[in-house]
């Protein structure tokens, strides 16, 4: 019962954290709250194993890697059932914490993220927003330090193209 207990804890005190990063991946605030939702499922199932085992990452880095395999994973099965719209809306609906001072910077830099592929995305938000190294990254993706290093520097080349026109709003103290 105490991993039980031990798991709603974490659950609870860690779910807001995991649909920010899940958010500025995916884009799409439902289909964060479902690799949010799906994470922690795949969490409470080896909850134990994560506590008593020595050779599991911790609980936090066991998170972020499940997320972003679920959300890579997610993107590999939904890439031929996109389907394109006439008109695109200015915001998504519902971004409740979105609001206030900084909103404007805050949904160009979303809109900014969306144009990127998945990996591209998952790279920036892990490195520059979770502020995780080039090895835990590479480590979280299955992929070498290297390959890391190359989607950070293609990807950051492309977020200054698209974010040129809107670099006054990003320079602003």
């Amino acid at each position: 019962m105490d991993e039980v207990i031990g798991f709603e804890e974490f659950a609870a005190a860690r779910a807001g954290r995991l649909f920010q990063v899940a958010y500025l991946m995916c884009g799409d605030w439902h289909q964060a709250q479902d690799l949010v939702q799906t994470t922690l499922a795949k969490m409470y199932a080896v909850w134990d194993r994560l506590h008593h085992d020595e050779d599991h990452p911790s609980p936090d880095a066991y998170a972020r890697k499940v997320l972003l395999r679920c959300y890579l994973s997610h993107r590999r099965l939904r890439r031929s059932g996109e389907i394109a719209v006439a008109d695109v809306p200015d915001s998504p609906a519902g971004l409740d914490d979105l609001t206030g001072p900084g909103t404007e910077l805050r949904l160009t830099l979303v809109s900014a993220l969306r144009q990127l592929p998945p990996r591209n995305r998952a790279v920036v938000v892990l490195r520059y927003l979770e502020d995780h190294s080039i090895e835990a990254v590479a480590e979280m993706l299955g992929t070498s330090q290297s390959a890391v290093k190359g989607l950070s520097t293609r990807s950051l080349s492309r977020l200054r193209e698209i974010l040129a026109e809107d670099r006054e709003l990003l320079l602003q103290p």
